[in-house]
């Protein structure tokens, strides 16, 4: 098919679009219709106002690389076919609804070509003169977001942690050693590989002290406040903890100061958004990070990290429910998936929200479809307390988070000091570093559709053999996932190698109900590990089958074989492993179940 010929099939796809006159009155919402009942007649409400169409035929003469930009469509192609790299969501909101619309309300904010809408804040009044437009659909309440934070206690802070990581890898980390080497990111660094020709757009409150030494070498191919809506993505409040959280999560990601910090993606240009806005007590994020995603994906973004997990409203406002993780309830999880869809890997924070064995506790929009949502863990492996879980509500059920990554103790920079380091937390942190993980991905094999990439993370990750909703498929393993992605041995899996066969001591120990065992492999093996009372009973299998050399995980929740919880007691771990030479074969560990 030649190029006029694919344009014009473009083009037809995009004119789908009928123009029906309205007849009656906008649909609202049933959230929007109990916010009005409770509103003051002063009162603005931050809405969506969603178009019945885009202006039809007047969209004929737009050419594709009029709506996006040749990187975004060489993107799409790995995912698209050309009839449909561009659609009708690419095409822009009619202006001449937005120029009708904006006499009748009090703020016009963002467009939205994805959903064909515009939000805005009106007063009830002003809300039920725009439902009567005759080019308006429906109207709905925009999410009204606050930031959930790991507990204080699940945060060390302070400087630079005085022991160092030790490795014979081509690059020195410094501290930030163990954040990496749990990932196996030094050993694709040691091929060369640092996510150069990737795009990665990162998302969050601001990125205030972008001279720090860390990001020296950083490539920025653009920036966006969609907060305050200028080029800078500093915000204008001059306190510290302004725009602090996205310059800790960018280090994180891109940092490079040899002996210090270094990100697994440093080699990767950025696109820089601030979505997030601090300054208000009752934050309207929704639209800004919408309106960010559209744009990361209109100048052909490969990735996009995202650390900023939102699930609860300020009153009076009635917060989303656990019910609500569906994927498909809340707009800014509805854009993720979208996003997915047009060749994008998206990744975001699970939530810091902890655990709950009666419903999820993840935040919008890790319950996305077709995304990475990323768990935290400690810096030995071990899930940590505040980390969210799953599973998604909808029909089936989706595991939730979908893969883990360190999240306590992460070194970062400091937004102070253009040569100060923190150690920080959360799920925010452990996003970036898995962020860091697919743009490598994405360098190996530029062709590959969102999902070829996730499937590689979450087939070679830790806990591969055995999903669940507390950690997700595990821990990521960079070398093996590229080398499972390109279907070769490009990379040598380096550090962590385990040098002996080891049973960790559970963790925690005493537990109540799950509890964590670490087991390392100096090399292939099949491996079994089961639980036995204090009588010598085998009470459950947890491993059973062939594993390769390297680092695993394996979790115990307090059950039999039949899925019934076992009493209060001491249980001894038995591991045992066929194939390994010269090494003990067996080995034991006591464990105490409470109650």
């Amino acid at each position: 098919m030649g190029r006029d010929m694919k344009r014009t099939a473009i083009l037809a796809a995009c004119l789908l679009l009928v123009s029906l006159p309205s007849s009656f009155a906008a649909e609202l919402s049933e959230r929007l219709e109990r916010t009005l009942h409770m509103a003051g007649s002063e009162e603005l409400i931050y809405v969506w106002v969603y178009f019945t169409d885009k202006g039809g035929a007047r969209l004929a003469k737009i050419r594709p690389e009029e709506l996006v930009s040749e990187r975004s469509l060489r993107r799409r192609a790995n995912v698209l076919p050309p009839e449909r790299i561009v659609d009708a969501t690419d095409l822009p909101v009619a202006e001449e609804y937005v120029r009708a619309l904006q006499p009748l309300v009090s703020e016009l904010r963002h467009r939205s070509k994805w959903f064909n809408a515009t939000s805005v804040a009106g007063t009830a009044a002003q809300i039920a003169q725009i439902q009567e437009l005759p080019f308006v659909d429906r109207i709905d309440l925009m999410a009204r977001f606050r930031r959930t934070n790991p507990p204080e206690d699940a945060i060390p802070t302070g400087g630079v942690p005085l022991e160092k990581g030790s490795s014979t890898h081509s690059l020195d980390y410094g501290s930030s050693f163990n954040q990496v080497s749990m990932l196996r990111i030094p050993s694709v660094h040691d091929v060369g590989m640092y996510g150069q020709g990737v795009i990665i757009g990162v998302f969050d409150n601001g990125f205030r002290l972008l001279d720090h030494e860390v990001f020296q070498s950083l490539s920025i191919l653009a920036t966006w406040d969609f907060v305050d809506r200028k080029e800078n993505v500093a915000p204008i409040n001059p306190s510290p903890s302004f725009g602090a959280h996205g310059i800790a999560v960018l280090s994180a990601l891109a940092g490079y100061k040899p002996g210090t910090l270094i990100g697994p993606a440093f080699g990767a240009t950025f696109l820089l958004a601030r979505t997030e806005n601090d300054s208000s007590e009752t934050p309207l994020e929704e639209d800004n990070w919408v309106a960010a995603t559209e744009w990361a994906d209109s100048m052909g973004v490969h990735v996009t990290s995202t650390s900023l997990g939102y699930r609860f409203y300020d009153p009076p406002y009635v917060s989303w429910s656990w019910e609500d993780m569906d994927g498909r309830t809340t707009v800014i999880s509805q854009a993720a998936t979208m996003a997915a869809r047009k060749g994008i890997v998206v990744l975001t924070s699970a939530g810091n929200n902890g655990t709950n064995l009666t419903q999820n506790t993840l935040n919008a929009p890790a319950d996305a479809d077709s995304i990475l949502a990323v768990g935290a863990v400690y810096a030995d492996g071990s899930r940590t307390a505040f980390s969210s879980v799953g599973p998604t509500t909808d029909t089936p059920p989706r595991i939730k988070p979908d893969i883990m990554a360190q999240g306590s103790q992460v070194l970062a920079a400091s937004a102070v000091s253009t040569t100060g380091y923190q150690l920080t937390g959360g799920t925010s942190l452990a996003c970036p570093l898995a962020a860091g993980v697919a743009a490598l991905l994405v360098q190996a094999k530029p062709d590959a559709a969102p999902m070829e990439i996730i499937e590689a993370l979450k087939s070679t990750a830790s806990n591969a053999s055995s999903p669940n909703n507390f950690d997700g498929w595990g821990i990521l393993d960079a070398a093996r996932a590229i080398n499972s992605l390109t279907g070769t041995d490009t990379i040598t899996p380096g550090d962590p190698v385990a040098s002996t066969f080891v049973l960790n001591q559970n963790y925690p120990n005493p537990f109540n109900p799950r509890t964590r065992l670490r087991f390392e492999l100096p090399e292939a093996a099949t491996v079994r590990i089961s639980v036995f009372d204090i009588l010598g009973r085998e009470v459950r299998t947890l491993v059973n089958g062939q594993r390769t050399s390297g680092i695993f995980f394996v979790d115990w929740d307090g059950r039999d074989e039949s899925g019934q919880p076992v009493s209060s007691g001491p249980y001894i771990a038995r591991m045992e492993a066929a194939g390994l030479s010269g090494a003990s074969s067996i080995v034991f560990r006591k464990m105490m179940l409470l109650r």
